[in-house]
């Protein structure tokens, strides 16, 4: 038995809409996307150190305070999801971007130790984690049968314009400018950019508004072209799952530690490339320089990923990610010379593809829409504190052995171990009453 329909909405902006909105959806949502790109790894990265050198602390504790800020920022997440879920993508978008940039502004205060560590929280919990799932979520809210297609359109412009742009835009920024002003910039630009936009063009769920996901005319017209195949056409479903459901099967918790996986030792490598390079004797430059070949190597490969989504289990293609993260893993301990350094990048960013349009959109896929807020909260949660503990177990590692390598190898058994995992899952199913 369906619940009742909700009383429909209406909104001059997609009343004047001359495309189905849902495109329009993509555009701002993918915006939202790459303005999370400050609270990014990549973009701490060339701001390591500069914390080391102007605050006067060590590698290994501005590692452990970003693994600490990271895991305690992220046990926020759940709650937000179930915000976003209650309250919807437009409110809360326009509420995170505000306190995203004001962040970013408070990072240019830090002059101790616990100011960064407070930084750290708020700029992992607003910047990687809240503006991400808030603009992942819009646009999973109003793609179905396309989703994996349409949400790599997403990864191509925000891999291009967030990875592909922004260490290199804050490299440039800083001799210009100063490291505090630069975030300043950037906390201003999160509050111009993204407030508007979040406030006049993010809107829920299409149903809300008279309309089915994917631009299609009717239900009857969907369930024809799908046969509601692998996902929801209408806004309640027999396979719709709370996150409390959804966290009881075996199938969330595979998927979200192979995930998982990904944050955390490619978060590490990242957060350490300028010192995984300058071991191997290369410049801080092309540390740097590197995240744009990963990133358009990101951005090509998501379009194919996207299509293949659609036609066939997602789990193989997390499989294939986790594959090439421990490839990924071995070779961050062997980068000899400025071509070696692109071709690893390349691989990277294969990866990163992979990873991308998985998380995009899985959880929609497996789990259905109408609570994917408080889903993609706790998913995120899990991810974000694994992201967290990437750059200490990498910077601890390169402590005790005075080297990268050894860390390297060991890291490798945790990929290893969810490829054989993640092969014996199912897509889940509720019991019949």
């Amino acid at each position: 038995m369906r619940n009742p329909s909700p009383a429909l909405q209406s909104s001059r902006v997609i009343t004047r809409s001359p495309v189905y909105y849902g495109w329009v959806i993509l555009i701002v949502g993918t915006l939202g996307v790459i303005m999370s790109s400050p609270g990014q790894t990549y973009s701490f990265s060339i701001f390591i150190e500069e914390f080391i050198r102007d605050l006067g602390l060590t590698r290994t504790s501005v590692s452990g305070l970003y693994t600490v800020g990271t895991i305690t920022g992220s046990l926020m997440l759940p709650y937000i999801g179930r915000l976003i879920d209650k309250h919807g993508s437009r409110r809360m978008v326009v509420l995170i971007a505000l306190a995203f940039g004001l962040a970013c502004v408070y990072m240019s205060t830090v002059s101790t130790f616990l100011m960064l560590g407070i930084g750290f929280v708020f700029m992992r919990m607003l910047g990687q984690s809240s503006i991400t799932i808030v603009s992942r979520n819009v646009m999973n809210q109003w793609w179905v049968r396309r989703r994996g297609f349409v949400l790599s359109i997403s990864t191509l412009v925000a891999a291009t314009l967030g990875s592909g742009t922004f260490p290199g835009l804050i490299n440039w920024l800083i001799p210009q400018f100063g490291w505090r002003t630069t975030y300043v910039i950037l906390g201003v630009a999160v509050m111009v950019i993204m407030i508007p936009i979040g406030y006049f063009f993010f809107r829920d769920r299409p149903e809300l508004f008279g309309l089915f996901p994917d631009g299609l005319k009717s239900q009857e017209e969907a369930e024809a072209l799908d046969k509601v195949s692998k996902a929801e056409v209408v806004l309640v479903d027999a396979e719709n799952w709370t996150a409390q459901e959804a966290m009881k099967t075996r199938t969330f918790w595979i998927i979200a530690m192979s995930i998982a996986a990904s944050s955390m030792l490619g978060t590490g490598l990242t957060f350490h490339i300028v010192s995984i390079f300058q071991e191997s004797g290369l410049s801080d430059n092309l540390a740097a320089a590197i995240f744009f070949p990963m990133a358009l190597t990101t951005a090509i490969m998501s379009i194919p990923f996207g299509w293949l989504i659609d036609r066939i289990e997602a789990k193989y293609l997390v499989v294939a990610g986790l594959s090439i993260l421990t490839i990924v893993i071995i070779f961050s301990g062997y980068i000899s010379s400025p071509t070696v350094a692109i071709i690893y990048g390349v691989v990277f960013g294969l990866g990163n593809a992979f990873d991308r349009v998985v998380s995009n959109v899985i959880w929609a896929n497996y789990f259905g829409r109408p609570n994917l807020g408080a889903i993609s909260g706790a998913t995120m949660t899990i991810g974000a504190a694994a992201s967290g503990l990437g750059p200490l177990v990498y910077g601890v590692g390169f402590d005790l052995s005075g080297s990268y390598r050894p860390s390297l190898w060991l890291s490798t058994l945790y990929p290893l171990i969810m490829i054989v995992l993640v092969l014996s899952v199912r897509r889940p199913t509720k019991k019949k009453e």
